[in-house]
């Protein structure tokens, strides 16, 4: 008798042997840079053969054949990403055929969504104060009520528009309310993105600037502590209306999953008052960063 996960097991399976053999049949030959031999009209199935698949993809014939049969087989890494290429995949199909065969997603690469996109996604959000992050933690976008609240990072040249940066080296920045505890979070989740994204040069520019800059940051890196979001509030003493408490969200742009939106939710009804009131003054009450 099956188990749930065992039901689960068959039903990947069958459903990578159902994508397989449709993705298959979409191929001719020349569509592969194959010669087809013989009268095309005359193959006994539409597509590819499964010879041919395997041969572009340099495996066995016999263990492609099990893929598509849904037998009880582990395709490796190589392999799955060897079928993409043979088969033509895109992105989006080769990350599904990633999930079919119980494997991580491949890099997203250098996928980003447009910056005025961004920038109408963050302002949607408004009166609350919202930026979005690339995965190095670069600035992408960001709303006047984050601009406000937080400080604008349009004042910080474009190689220090960063959040880590600002974090461990801005002193309007590091004067928050519990300071080490938000900056030991953010690099707890720095440190898992750059796991994440070994090949990111971005990253590795930004450890050596900072372990230079920053005495924490130089003491803290190596100990690798690794963090995920954790629903928080963040405090801020705003030099115009007094502390406020906000309540942080995060999500991924279904169009640039490797960027980060925080939304800043004010936590308490006096809260949100006072972020009115600095709304209604306008950004020239921005605390400044340098």
């Amino acid at each position: 008798m099956l188990t749930a996960s065992g039901n689960l097991e068959l039903a990947r399976r069958a459903e990578l042997a159902q994508f397989l053999r449709a993705r298959r049949a979409r191929l001719q030959p020349a569509d592969v840079g194959l010669t087809a031999f013989g009268d095309p009209a005359r193959r006994r199935a539409p597509g590819l053969r499964r010879e041919e698949v395997a041969e572009l993809s340099g495996i066995s014939l016999t263990w492609y054949t099990w893929l598509e049969q849904g037998r009880d087989v582990m395709a490796s890494r190589q392999v799955i990403d060897a079928l993409a290429r043979a088969l033509r995949l895109d992105p989006v199909q080769h990350r599904h055929l990633r999930g079919l065969a119980g494997l991580s997603d491949p890099e997203p690469g250098d996928r980003h969504a447009d910056p005025e996109r961004l920038r109408r996604f963050v302002d949607a959000v408004l009166p609350y104060p919202a930026a979005i992050y690339a995965a190095n933690f670069d600035y992408l976008a960001w709303n006047t009520a984050y601009a406000i609240v937080r400080g604008d990072p349009g004042r910080l040249s474009p190689d220090r528009r960063n959040l880590l940066w600002t974090l461990f080296t801005v002193p309007e920045a590091r004067a928050l309310p519990e300071w080490e505890r938000l900056a030991r979070a953010v690099l707890g989740q720095f440190r898992a993105a750059v796991g994440r994204h070994p090949g990111d040069a971005r990253a590795r520019e930004l450890v050596e600037r900072l372990s230079a800059e920053s005495a924490e940051f130089r003491c803290w890196w190596p100990e690798y502590e690794i963090r995920d979001f954790d629903a928080t509030l963040v405090r801020i003493d705003h030099p115009e209306v007094g502390p406020m408490a906000f309540e942080l969200f995060q999500m991924r742009p279904v169009d640039d999953p490797s960027s980060i939106m925080v939304l800043h939710r004010p936590s308490t009804p006096a809260d949100r008052t006072r972020l009115e009131t600095l709304i209604r003054r306008g950004p020239g009450n921005a605390p400044a960063l340098s």
